[in-house]
């Protein structure tokens, strides 16, 4: 994978959650990555943990992460493993592994982690043009020649086939998850005294990045035909990747809603659960979500989720009648707050009662590895 930095996405979380599952179960991991030691080192207390070893091969060149050591590594040690995930595609690693593993005795398998949604080939088409001179000669040949093309969902499986008409690979659907969170008894306190104009509000949180994609500015457009209602309040949580924050900012003050809306910059730990724990609603109307991480440790939680029809659980999440889902515009992402605003007392209790109900049955983390574990399986049988 291209790096383990928690800032950069949802990713680093489920590759680490997925590899400490399979080092619970007696399996030895090797996590290969393009990042310098000391991101590494930041991250230690996530990840690596017995049988799992971490080597950090330094951070890549350019945007494509191209590596000089990557492919002497792969030459040297790949042959010491009975089975290679790739993670992520569009660069060099993907390709890297491609050339090392595709033909030989070891099987590999490719998580694109979202990466092939055409949401980006409508959304920026000049960077698919280039990326169609690209696709024929590298990830189409990635793709093809993997033992197993990973994909989290069934909406992931089928908008992938949307974005290349040059497409061909053995598809598998394989969820990600979590492990379920211990929630300390003083975690919402302690939020609360850090942000105490939150302490007797109905609180909709949003966690992630502050990304354009995530529909942080539609969220706010939308609170904004509420500033009548002055007992909800909205959390944005999450590191501002992009440089985004001013600009919410900016929003936040245009539409007078300064004393309704909280950022906190990037939460971990005791505040992070805090946060979940002040939370009556998780909300994200992203435009596009692979997986959504977050979505699911809000589920673990027992939090009902607010997200739109671009996040790929979505139909998980609305057969199980874990929250709602609308439309990832303007009118749906009103709809999901005045739908939560709506809802009746008992009726938000059973919503709570079937999250953690849907992510025990769907997302918790032995129930992802079983699923993997099943599809490496696979292919050691067809062997």
């Amino acid at each position: 994978m291209h790096t383990l930095d928690p800032s950069v996405g949802g990713v680093a979380a489920a590759v680490l959650a997925l590899s400490r599952g399979l080092a619970r179960r007696g399996h030895k991991l090797d996590v290969v990555v393009l990042d310098e030691p000391d991101v590494v080192a930041a991250v230690a207390d996530r990840g690596p943990a017995d049988n799992i070893t971490v080597h950090a091969l330094g951070s890549g060149l350019t945007s494509y992460r191209y590596s000089r050591t990557l492919w002497p590594w792969l030459r040297q040690h790949g042959g010491d493993y009975d089975r290679v995930i790739v993670n992520g595609i569009w660069q060099y690693l993907s390709f890297a592994a491609w050339r090392r593993y595709a033909g030989s005795s070891v099987p590999y398998y490719v998580f694109p982690h979202g990466m092939l949604d055409p949401w980006f080939k409508e959304t920026f088409p000049l960077k698919h043009l280039k990326k169609w001179l690209y696709w024929p000669w590298a990830e189409y040949r990635v793709l093809r020649d993997a033992a197993a093309v990973i994909f989290t969902a069934e909406e992931e499986r089928f908008q992938a086939r949307k974005s290349f008409w040059l497409y061909r690979c053995r598809e598998k659907v394989s969820p990600l998850g979590v492990e379920a969170p211990l929630i300390s008894s003083n975690a919402k306190s302690e939020f609360l005294s850090r942000y105490p104009q939150l302490q007797n509000s109905r609180n909709f949180l949003f966690l992630g990045r502050l990304h354009p994609k995530k529909g942080c500015d539609i969220l706010l457009e939308a609170f904004a035909r509420f500033r009548s209602n002055d007992s909800i309040s909205l959390i944005l949580a999450g590191p501002d990747q992009v440089g985004w924050e001013s600009d919410l900012r900016r929003q936040v003050t245009r539409l007078n809603l300064t004393n309704r809306v909280v950022f906190t910059g990037m939460l971990e730990g005791s505040m992070k659960q805090g946060a979940f724990a002040s939370a009556e609603a998780f909300v994200l109307p992203s435009h596009q979500e692979n997986f959504g991480i977050s979505v699911v440790e809000a589920l673990a939680v027992s939090v009902p989720v607010l997200i739109s029809n671009r996040v790929n659980i979505w139909r998980e999440i609305e057969a199980d009648r874990a929250g709602y889902v609308e439309s990832d515009d303007l009118a749906g992402t009103t709809r999901l707050v005045q739908r939560w605003i709506d809802t009746a007392p008992a009726e938000r209790e059973m919503n709570r009662q079937n999250a953690r109900r849907c992510f025990e049955q769907r997302f918790e983390i032995n129930r992802a590895v079983d699923s993997l574990l099943q599809i490496l399986n696979e292919t050691l049988t067809a062997q």
